[in-house]
């Protein structure tokens, strides 16, 4: 039975759609000016840690994407890390859950200056599909000040690149 499954698999292929091009050119255009956006605000690279705060995980399958050997941050000197003491940028995703309220403020806290929050997906925006359910509190705003929102259910790994662009270039003007 599962060896009749298995080769109706290998001769029909997977079921699946092709992934959409992506612009090679657009992508390298995009990370190389966030990389100098980050250099000129801070002197450095960008650090970015993501918190779940109780999403469904379709936005962090985007921003893992962004590790890949597509959009490779990690070639531009943005990296993410494992603790929020060494961020510069929590990207947080989901509506903010009883549960997760207060480690969301611990986080922030424990996060240096200077510091931006992130709110990645309609869900951390305002709540999304969750909106009104008794197990949130609703939008990453109402744990931590955000300074950019970036929408999309979930948005794409060039939306996130050019969130974080803009929101590097707009302070590095300030």
């Amino acid at each position: 039975m599962v060896w009749r499954t298995f080769a109706r698999a290998l001769r029909h292929g997977p079921a699946t759609l092709k992934p959409e091009a992506i612009d090679e050119d657009a992508t390298q255009a995009l990370a190389d000016r966030l990389a100098a956006a980050a250099q000129a605000r801070l002197g450095r690279s960008l650090s970015i840690r993501q918190v779940d705060a109780g999403s469904c995980n379709g936005c962090e399958l985007e921003i893992q994407m962004l590790n890949s050997v597509v959009y490779d941050l990690e070639r531009f000197g943005l990296r993410f890390v494992a603790s929020p003491r060494h961020a510069d940028v929590l990207m947080v995703t989901g509506p903010v859950t009883r549960n997760m309220h207060e480690a969301l403020v611990r986080t922030w806290n424990a996060t240096p200056d200077p510091k931006w929050v992130v709110a990645v997906g309609d869900c951390a925006s305002d709540g999304g599909v969750f909106k009104g359910s008794y197990a949130i509190s609703g939008g990453i705003d109402s744990a931590v000040p955000v300074d950019l929102t970036i929408r999309g259910c979930p948005p794409t790994p060039a939306q996130l690149l050019d969130g974080l662009r803009s929101l590097l270039e707009a302070n590095a003007r300030s």
